[in-house]
């Protein structure tokens, strides 16, 4: 894969796990970058249950530090980089790096969506494409991460040949399934795993209020939306914070 603008190369590492040290616009930047400097690219949009996830998954873990892009997409990792001494701006979210880089896409890069419940993709496209009529939506499918389905999605983008592929099968299985086969897909430039971004910009799921969001309590309205996340938001808002305490920067040991 590709390196990241030196300019842009600043990194902080959060439990083994490195973060890039960039705003919102800075991101949006780095991705027209990439859509242009002839490599592929695998971005990957962090929160703390991921986070989490890699303390007891060796494998993750090694997909988070060697894909090209870490976007800090909690509140949770703002804190704590705080609370290890270093810092991020601002947290990068999944949804909002979607929209704002299709609202600027040019024809001559299309995209592809892949993943979510039936029917969720085909309604996100059409949204991206209010902001933005001249996006080119190369495709949608729902399809699956499993193995057996491999072959059909991969025949399906390529014969797209999409610029940028998003894929919406949740962590950690997107970004495994991004890290295993996005050299199969040469068309693609870029591919950023997700999560919920797909349901969000349909309308399946609520976002939280911009209020909410901007006092760092975005779990909370999900927790009111979904009560069956409990296990997840607990991952996220008590666990993530003991295994800060605990480890800090650095990577417990398997």
């Amino acid at each position: 894969m590709g390196q990241l603008p030196l300019s842009l190369r600043q990194r902080i590492q959060l439990l083994g796990v490195p973060i890039d040290v960039l705003t919102h616009t800075e991101a949006i930047r780095c991705l027209q970058e990439f859509l242009i400097d002839g490599h592929q690219h695998h971005v990957m949009t962090p929160n703390s249950e991921m986070l989490v996830a890699s303390c007891t998954d060796a494998a993750f873990r090694e997909v988070l530090k060697h894909s090209d892009l870490n976007l800090p997409d909690s509140s949770g990792l703002l804190f704590a980089a705080r609370w290890t001494g270093q810092r991020l701006p601002e947290r990068v979210t999944g949804v909002d790096t979607v929209t704002h880089l299709c609202a600027q896409l040019a024809p001559d890069h299309p995209v592809y969506l892949l993943g979510a419940a039936p029917g969720i993709a085909e309604r996100a496209a059409a949204a991206l494409q209010t902001v933005n009529p001249q996006l080119r939506i190369g495709g949608t499918f729902a399809g699956s991460p499993r193995a057996e389905a491999v072959a059909d999605i991969i025949e399906r983008i390529n014969a797209a040949k999409p610029h940028v592929l998003f894929v919406a099968y949740g962590a950690p299985s997107q970004d495994q399934w991004i890290a295993r086969y996005l050299s199969q897909m040469p068309s693609v430039r870029i591919a950023i795993g997700v999560g919920g971004t797909f349901d969000f910009l349909a309308g399946h799921i609520k976002r939280a209020p911009l209020l909410l969001r901007r006092l760092h309590l975005e779990w909370a309205w999900r927790f009111g939306q979904e009560p069956s996340r409990w296990k997840r938001i607990g991952r996220a808002a008590v666990v993530f914070p003991i295994l800060v305490l605990r480890y800090g920067k650095e990577a417990p040991r398997n």
